[in-house]
């Protein structure tokens, strides 16, 4: 029997963007002639994407809290301007009395899908995340965009590598990890990426912000279920489209490392 997947792909978008409203203006409208230029169909945005890095003070303000939902919305508005079937991101959202880090699928159909909420939370210096969140949902569960079957791992939870078994099992096809991590750690980042991708026999695809400081240091991108680098952002080149093989992920779960767990996994 052929797998469904046989022969589809989906085109994705990664991108670097920063948060400073004149620098995103001009990234966004960069950003919207890639992604109609290139027929992105998924794209993949940063951690908070054009939002204020609220969790860098040490203290929570209810104040800049609110402002910072007001910004998101504001930018959640603009996502048909990328002409893409599909966006991934984050945002800061009140649900219930919790502050969440929340994940959420658009689509021009549908608007705003909520996902998941952002469970591992730093708490250290200029990473104050817990101080400024509610931890989120426990579970890594698989959502579906189109033809795409992905897991959302957002930014620390990268490091989450015991997601990367039930990933597998559950026929994930894509990782997406929204980012917000320094330029002296893009590295190690990376090294978390590739194993994400070959661990679980799927495609790893991050998108991060950017900064002058450094504080987030850039570099999307896209990683193969076998871990060769696809693609990914410079500041030159902020943005980055690969058609990605639907088919890919459940050939390489036939191969080694993945075949050694398999049964087990499953």
């Amino acid at each position: 029997m052929v797998a469904p997947e046989a022969g589809r792909s989906m085109r994705v978008t990664v991108c670097e963007l920063p948060h400073e409203p004149e620098a995103m203006a001009l990234a966004w409208g960069a950003l919207s002639v890639h992604t109609r230029r290139h027929a992105s169909q998924l794209v993949l945005l940063p951690e908070f994407v054009g939002v204020d890095p609220v969790w860098q003070d040490d203290e929570f303000d209810a104040e800049r809290w609110a402002a910072a939902q007001q910004l998101s919305d504001a930018w959640l508005a603009r996502l048909e301007e990328l002409g893409a079937e599909h966006v991934v991101g984050t945002r800061p959202v009140t649900v219930d009395g919790w502050r969440l880090n929340q994940g959420y699928l658009w689509s021009a159909a549908r608007g705003v899908i909520p996902l998941r909420g952002k469970f591992f939370l730093p708490n250290e210096p200029d990473s104050w995340e817990a101080r400024w969140f509610d931890r989120g949902d426990p579970e890594f569960p698989s959502f579906r965009a189109g033809a795409l079957t992905f897991g959302l791992n957002i930014c620390t939870e990268l490091w989450a590598v015991e997601t990367y078994a039930p990933y597998a099992a559950h026929g994930v096809q894509a990782i997406l990890a929204p980012r917000a991590t320094s330029r002296t750690t893009t590295r190690k980042w990376m090294s978390a990426g590739v194993v994400a991708a070959v661990r679980s026999g799927a495609f790893c695809v991050s998108s991060n912000r950017v900064d002058p400081s450094g504080m987030c240091g850039g570099t999307g991108w896209i990683i193969s279920p076998d871990g060769d680098m696809l693609a990914s952002t410079t500041p030159d080149a902020p943005f980055a489209t690969v058609g990605i093989d639907l088919g890919a992920p459940l050939r390489a779960r036939a191969t080694y490392p993945r075949s050694v767990f398999g049964a087990i996994d499953a």
